[in-house]
């Protein structure tokens, strides 16, 4: 999976970017899940891994790419259907995955950023977080800005706070992986467990009545360390991130 991606953006001439992921099959198939910390070290950590047999199918995921120790790494989350006919989700084992049949998907390249994970004393994991790197030759015909949240910002408020600042009045949110303390979902039973796997499914900015900046049709998706899987419309004000956060926000071109 890992080497696919990579020779994917390579060909375009990025070095980083966003991956949308519709209903891609995998066999052999590594994934962890959200577990509690056994340890002060973290304030939540992975599970075992697992590796289900046979064929599992994703129904939809988002990633990051970018780097990690001078090599070519990503960040993935996503739900799926395993062979057995178990729905569940999760964080992908990039270098543990392979990509079972030829599939399209949907990518978006930074240029003039990169996506690198490097060591976060916050959290004490290493996570990526986007530098500027001017040497990426390739060109987008598109304003980008690639964010990073960190603990305690409630997701949507960040978002358009970034979007503010940095005069987005308009965009499509690209990517979107990481990780929400519990979640509020309209409509939906609040998940009181702290510790998920979160990734956007949709979502856009938008000026309201005072041409402020606004997010608006933002869904995700997410496991939490019980194995509970939820999906829906994200609450304003209710979904602070646990350990990170990252996603793009794309202009139109006539922003």
């Amino acid at each position: 999976m890992l080497a696919g991606i990579a020779r994917g953006f390579a060909a375009a001439g990025f070095v980083s970017g966003t991956v949308h992921l519709g209903q891609v099959e995998f066999s052999p198939f590594a994934y962890v899940m959200p577990a509690l910390s056994t340890t002060g070290e973290h304030a939540a950590f992975y599970s075992e891994t697992y590796r289900p047999a046979g064929v599992s199918r994703l129904d939809c995921g988002s990633l990051t790419f970018g780097t990690r120790d001078g090599l070519p790494f990503l960040h993935c989350h996503a739900q799926w259907w395993e062979a057995d006919g178990k729905f569940t989700g999760g964080h992908i084992l990039p270098d543990e995955t392979r990509v079972a049949t030829r599939v399209r998907v949907q990518a978006f390249g930074l240029s003039g950023a990169v996506f690198d994970a490097r060591p976060d004393p916050e959290t004490n994991f290493k996570l990526f977080t986007p530098f500027a790197c001017p040497e990426v030759a390739a060109q987008t015909d598109r304003r980008v800005l690639a964010l990073r949240l960190k603990p305690n910002q409630d997701l949507i408020e960040a978002i358009e706070t970034a979007a503010k600042q940095h005069d987005f009045r308009r965009a499509i949110i690209r990517g979107g992986v990481g990780s929400t303390i519990g979640a509020s979902f309209e409509g939906k039973p609040i998940i009181e467990n702290f510790a998920t796997e979160v990734y956007l499914t949709n979502g856009v900015i938008r000026p309201d009545a005072t041409s402020q900046p606004r997010c608006v049709g933002v869904s995700a998706a997410l496991v939490d360390y019980t194995g509970a899987v939820q999906r829906g419309s994200v609450v304003k004000g209710a979904n602070p991130v646990l350990m990170t956060f990252e996603l793009l926000l794309v202009a139109p071109e006539t922003d």
